[in-house]
């Protein structure tokens, strides 16, 4: 399964045509963290939220939770900004009138207290109603 799951919602209604937000919630597996979308290193791979073109909708921005910062046994003074647990990214979107099944992207890597799992994307899928 994957590490991190797409939580809610399943379907948002927003006015068509203005920037809106979308409080869209996941939750990264027990034992597992994932970079924040600002990691410590230029080397770790940042968290990150898309919507593809031509979708019905676009994202103007993504507004990002702060990380926690946690140290792993093998580098106790390295502090990693991390998600844990649940988090929100708030998504800007705009949509046109109608409705749009939208296919968001959650771009991610996720790591345990001694190694780091491949890169992994995500569908996210919400309906979006333009009204």
């Amino acid at each position: 399964s994957d590490a991190v799951a797409f939580l809610s919602p399943a379907q948002a209604t927003v006015p068509a045509g203005k920037p809106s937000l979308i409080n869209l919630r996941f939750r990264v597996a027990q034992g597992l963290h994932i970079n924040s979308h600002l990691p410590s290193g230029d080397y770790l791979i940042p968290t990150t939220l898309s919507i593809p073109d031509g979708a019905g909708a676009r994202l103007d921005a993504a507004i990002y939770p702060n990380g926690s910062f946690i140290s792993l046994p093998i580098d106790p003074k390295n502090k990693l900004s991390v998600y844990t647990g649940e988090f929100v990214i708030q998504a800007r979107i705009v949509a046109t009138a109608g409705s749009h099944t939208i296919q968001a992207k959650l771009h991610y890597q996720a790591c345990d207290q001694h190694q780091c799992l491949p890169p992994k994307t995500i569908t996210v899928p919400i309906q979006v109603i333009g009204k």
